[in-house]
């Protein structure tokens, strides 16, 4: 079998892949693992479960919460919520599991699990393997060591955790929004009630789009994978700013009062000033991946702000802000984490930091964006290669030099292995677009001659 656990839980498409089974079983496992690694030791166990609005979030999360009950595991119902609601509302409740049901930013027939610990933080990895493990175990045969009598788990509701998730995220606004006019789109998704409240109890003036969930339209045509309906919006309600969400409201990006796309080194770039000038960002530091555009790290430099980039993912982010205690960091994508205040990425949160910026300076959104140029970024996927021979061929490491020279100071290239697929991915970022995409151009032959 192979590892149903990607970068960010397990996920498929629903009822073919993601069956209520496999929702069931792995819920099970990963009770009895975090049970045995002490997780549960000397109190009664406690999950919270939410979903973001899909069709087969309904019997996935009938599943989840009849494995955890029979597992032993008293559970908190908190329904439609997002993702970092979940996290957030595991840790203030002091709960031993969160479960999360979403795809993300996929489309409505995938859905997908995540699992939290104590405290709302993603499991490591080795977690993760062990939940597999044992749930493999147990499907092909060995029984579940399975409690009855009051040993079985309870199922409540836990309404309250709407308003107590909205509390918290107007709670952590250093300013007020009066006075601004925010375009929101929700994709149709987990944030469709959370972020219009929030916005408007921190008073701006919001108009919606794609708040309107109905089991199927999640990320249909909307959100933050596409762009076109919150930049027309933006413009024609003459908004300050525009917000976009994907499904499970896990990552944001913005539009400026011209509609133009701000996207998350932007936003980070942003927060990142805003953080230092309240003596908030730690170590002066924030953090990014290697596909952080070289614009932001020129700006950084600028500002004397220093940028540590790490594979690409969220939770290499996260992994590097815990060990170096860093406040913030972020991927281009809109996952932006702010962990003095938010144990993942939190879409609604960085929409509110970014908006109370802009109220607070009384500058618009794309005069803040500017103390970054993004550069002209060109990626290109070349397939059916040997990936593994990347970092290996001698042809290859002297393309990739020459074309360095010729870039200069003002470009870069990277070449990264797909994890999933047999194929490399050349990125090249250069002042000049047509540059940019002549170098790609070129390198991605090479790759193809050199590794095909």
């Amino acid at each position: 079998m192979g590892r149903l656990f990607g970068t960010d839980g397990v996920r498929g498409v629903a009822n073919a892949d993601l069956t209520a089974e496999l929702a069931l079983g792995l819920s099970v496992a990963a009770a009895h693992v975090l049970g045995e690694v002490g997780t549960f030791e000397g109190h009664r166990p406690t999950a919270v479960v939410g979903r973001d609005p899909r069709a087969s979030g309904e019997f996935l999360e009938a599943a989840v919460v009849a494995g955890l009950a029979s597992a032993g595991v008293d559970v908190l119902r908190v329904g439609v919520l997002p993702t970092p609601a979940v996290a957030y509302l595991t840790g203030a409740l002091g709960a031993d599991i969160g479960v999360m049901l979403s795809a993300s930013h996929n489309a409505m027939p995938d859905n997908g699990i995540k699992f939290f610990a104590r405290g709302g933080h993603k499991l490591a990895d080795e977690l993760e393997d062990r939940i597999e493990t044992v749930y493999e175990q147990h499907r092909t045969g060995a029984p579940w060591a399975r409690p009855t009598g009051a040993g079985v788990g309870r199922i409540s509701d836990y309404a309250e955790g709407f308003d107590r998730y909205v509390a918290h995220l107007i709670g952590v606004l250093p300013n007020r929004l009066d006075g601004l006019k925010v375009v929101l789109d929700e994709a149709h998704g987990a944030a469709a009630r959370v972020s219009p409240e929030a916005f408007a109890r921190a008073g701006a003036e919001i108009v919606t789009i794609g708040a309107d969930p109905d089991g199927l339209n999640i990320n249909d045509g909307c959100g933050s994978t596409h762009l076109e309906l919150l930049r027309a919006a933006v413009v024609e309600h003459g908004a300050d700013l525009g917000i976009a969400h994907d499904g499970d409201a896990d990552r944001c990006l913005a539009v400026d009062g011209a509609g133009e796309e701000i996207d998350g080194d932007q936003i980070l770039a942003v927060l990142a000033l805003a953080m230092r000038d309240a003596g908030q960002l730690r170590k002066g530091t924030v953090v990014g991946t290697v596909m952080s555009n070289l614009g932001f790290k020129i700006a950084m430099e600028r500002e004397g702000i220093e940028l540590v980039q790490t594979a690409v993912g969220d939770r290499y982010v996260l992994e590097s802000m815990k060990a170096e205690g860093y406040a913030l960091g972020g991927e281009q994508s809109g996952h932006v984490i702010v962990l003095d205040h938010a144990t993942t990425g939190d879409g609604t949160l960085t929409g509110l930091m970014l908006a109370a910026r802009v109220a607070s300076t009384g500058r618009t959104l794309a005069e803040l964006a500017g103390v970054m140029e993004r550069l002209p970024q060109v990626l290109i996927n070349v397939p059916d290669v040997d990936k593994s021979r990347v970092t290996t061929s001698p042809e290859l490491a002297t393309a990739v030099a020459d074309a360095e020279r010729e870039l200069g100071v003002t470009g870069r290239v990277l070449l990264r292995q797909s994890g999933t697929e047999p194929l490399v991915r050349v990125m090249v970022e250069a002042a000049d677009i047509d540059q940019a995409r002549a170098v790609a151009g070129r390198l991605a032959d090479v790759v193809k001659s050199a590794l095909g």
